[in-house]
């Protein structure tokens, strides 16, 4: 969440950063701004009524110790004690609006982030050249289908249009992939984790996506009870929520972990022809990578994430690009993002395998993360991920960018100790 102080004192310069994305919230933060002038004013007037409460209270028994008469201020305590009730309750009705029109406002993009959409993405830097061949090409779902890699047919038949199925060493290559990214993570410090596919609302709220994306996610409902749970679209989800409403010190900072779950989106089944096969669908594979920090280290493990990813990519031997996203193309919680994207050749596109992004302090303070700084105050944590990697495209990349004539597949070196010393899928 934005900090209010900031909207406050600079509403300008929070328009103009939202401006940046591509949208207009100038009417929603003048409502905003006019809210939190009359909760502040009803503030200091309950606060006022609050002091004249205590003193009464204990002016009373002093009264009645002299004799006086405390009728009459007996009769104002009532009516003050009504009116603290009736103003209190307004304060929460306010209190309420301007958190409710806060969720509205996204995180403000960081000042070097071009303004607009897709189309002002820039290319940081490519790796490796993108692959020729003298041979007629298949695409990732020829080569999957031919080499048993991939059953989409019973994959529909189980899930419906968006699944598929790994099979044989189409399984294997999936597996190991996982266990590769792992292993790297691990021996660069990261600490496993293996959260729950299942959530709580506070989750998703804490992690940006709620209340204004909650209908994107699969929910579960117990059917003994009222309690609803939703499906983890990203370990982020689970991993930015696990310091949540704790207070860390700086020796344990910055936090790094990773963890692997499958990812459960409602989006999928386009049907276009840069959608098919495993290129998008409700159910896929990804290791994902968190970090705490303080605010001064952010910037720092912002790149560290972006090496590691791009680390994994290049030890895969795939052509990829860097691309730096604009502020439009930035998720809604997201002060910064490098996304990661493979070469496709059939489909002539790159396609995003991870996407680094830095949140600053956005979801520290919906979820009341902080850390305490050398000077003995509170300060925020800011919090930051990356795919590390999704499986989903790789897969289509690898298959694609290492086919062979004789419609075989080379398999990356880094594999091949995960998937028996094969060196080759015929």
């Amino acid at each position: 969440m934005v900090d209010i102080k900031l909207v406050r004192s600079n509403p300008d310069a929070v328009k103009a950063a939202v401006k940046k994305r591509e949208m207009d919230l100038d009417a929603l933060i003048d409502d905003i701004l006019g809210i939190d002038e009359e909760r502040r004013a009803l503030m200091a007037s309950v606060e006022a009524l609050k002091a004249r409460q205590n003193a009464a209270s204990k002016q009373i028994p002093q009264m009645k110790k002299a004799g006086e008469d405390t009728t009459a201020l007996m009769a104002e305590m009532k009516t003050l004690s009504e009116t603290v009730k009736e103003e209190s309750a307004k304060l929460q009705e306010l209190d309420d609006k301007q958190k409710e029109l806060m969720y509205s406002i996204p995180n403000l993009p960081d000042e070097d982030l071009l303004a607009g959409g897709k189309e002002n993405n820039a290319a940081v830097h490519y790796f490796k050249e993108q692959p020729t061949f003298d041979f007629e090409p298949k695409n990732h779902v020829e080569l999957c289908e031919s080499l048993g890699l991939i059953d989409y047919e019973r994959g529909a038949k189980l899930g419906g249009n968006g699944s598929w199925i790994y099979r044989g060493l189409g399984a294997r290559m999936e597996w190991a992939l996982l266990n590769f990214f792992i292993d790297e993570h691990i021996k660069d410090g990261y600490e496993m984790i293996l959260p729950p596919h299942m959530l709580g609302y506070e989750c998703g709220y804490t992690a940006g996506q709620f209340p204004k994306f909650e209908e994107e996610v699969y929910w579960i409902g117990n059917p003994t009870s009222s309690e609803k749970r939703f499906m983890l679209p990203t370990a982020e989800t689970a991993l930015v929520n696990l310091h949540r409403g704790e207070i860390l010190t700086p020796d344990e900072l910055p936090k790094k972990y990773i963890a692997y779950t499958p990812c459960y989106r409602r989006e999928a089944g386009s049907y276009r022809s840069e959608e098919r096969g495993m290129i998008r669908g409700h159910q896929f594979n990804k290791v994902e990578m968190v970090q705490y920090t303080t605010a001064e280290g952010s910037d720092e493990a912002f790149e560290e994430l972006v090496r590691k990813a791009e680390t994994l990519v290049q030890k895969l031997g795939l052509h990829y690009r860097l691309e730096k996203l604009a502020a439009g193309d930035c998720s809604f919680s997201m002060a910064r993002t490098y996304d990661i994207e493979v070469w496709i050749p059939s489909m002539g596109i790159y396609k995003e395998v991870s996407s680094a992004s830095n949140a600053r302090d956005y979801q520290a303070r919906r979820g009341n993360i902080r850390y305490r700084g050398e000077d003995g105050k509170t300060h925020l944590a800011h919090t930051l991920n990356a795919s590390g990697l999704a499986t989903s495209r790789v897969m289509p990349a690898i298959v694609e960018q290492y086919q062979n004539a004789d419609g075989s597949v080379t398999v990356p070196e880094v594999l091949r100790p995960y998937m028996g010393g094969i060196e080759v899928i015929r």
